[in-house]
């Protein structure tokens, strides 16, 4: 029993990032986008500590590992990338930004899923894509070329080394 709710507690603070990244979501469609961009810093939060738990506890799973992407994808793809899309000025590089940023997030998740590295990452990963808009959006910027900047470095070949 012991043994499964020590299993279940990095699982919690993953469950916590995606919560965060619905709140963000939530309050964004509210019209509270400042306070929305605070919800991704706390998904961020959580989403440092579900990884390190995990390690330290010595329970790393198969499940943590792909609740842990489909909950970044919500909270450093699809959050974001609203938060992004309810500050910007309408435009084709705006339209562009919004499809790009979750796109390419998803397919760096799943690049990492299948095909995981050791010591470092392929392309920046989606929390550090999110964060940077995350932190615009707490000023109430955006900037469809940063966004898409953003976006293809996700799915590009630089090596980022892991915290």
């Amino acid at each position: 029993m012991v043994n499964h709710l020590v299993k279940a507690v990095p699982n919690l603070f993953t469950i916590g990032n995606l919560l965060c990244g619905v709140f963000s979501i939530t309050l964004n469609m509210s019209g509270f986008l400042q306070i929305a961009a605070i919800f991704i810093f706390f998904s961020a939060v959580l989403d440092l500590l579900d990884g390190r738990i995990a390690r330290k506890l010595k329970v790393n799973s198969e499940f943590g590992v792909e609740l842990d992407s489909l909950a970044d994808i919500v909270s450093f793809g699809v959050a974001p990338a609203l938060l992004f899309h309810s500050i910007a000025a309408p435009s084709i590089f705006t339209s562009l930004a919004f499809i790009l940023f979750p796109t390419m997030g998803a397919l760096r998740l799943a690049r990492f899923s299948v095909k995981p590295t050791i010591g470092y990452f392929k392309g920046i990963p989606i929390p550090a894509a999110g964060l940077p808009l995350a932190g615009m959006g707490l000023f109430l910027y955006s900037n469809a070329w940063i966004t898409i900047l953003l976006a293809v470095l996700m799915v590009s070949p630089i090596k980022v080394k892991k915290l």
